[in-house]
């Protein structure tokens, strides 16, 4: 079975759209999170952690970029342990 890759679209202040890849996603103290990375499959590419900041009221997930550095320590242990399986090297 083909290993489908899931994009987001996220909209900058600027109005200009990018995509991101996903690798990996968790739940944690009631928070969704996502670690997303800015390459397809195969590449080299920068990763980032971003948070479902949804309302009950928004149709569609909205995110941020995780900026709280022990915030992204923590998160950053998790997806690392998450993704131990996987053939992703994850930096800081």
């Amino acid at each position: 079975m083909e290993n489908v890759e899931t994009v987001i679209t996220m909209r900058t202040d600027t109005g200009e759209t990018v995509e991101f890849y996903v690798l990996e996603e968790t739940k944690i103290s009631g928070g969704n999170y996502l670690l997303v990375t800015d390459a397809p499959e195969g590449e080299d590419g920068e990763c980032y952690i971003l948070k479902d900041v949804s309302g009950q009221q928004d149709p569609e997930a909205v995110y941020e970029f995780v900026e709280d550095e022990a915030e992204l320590d923590g998160l950053f242990g998790v997806f690392e342990k998450l993704l131990d399986d996987a053939d992703v090297n994850l930096e800081k």
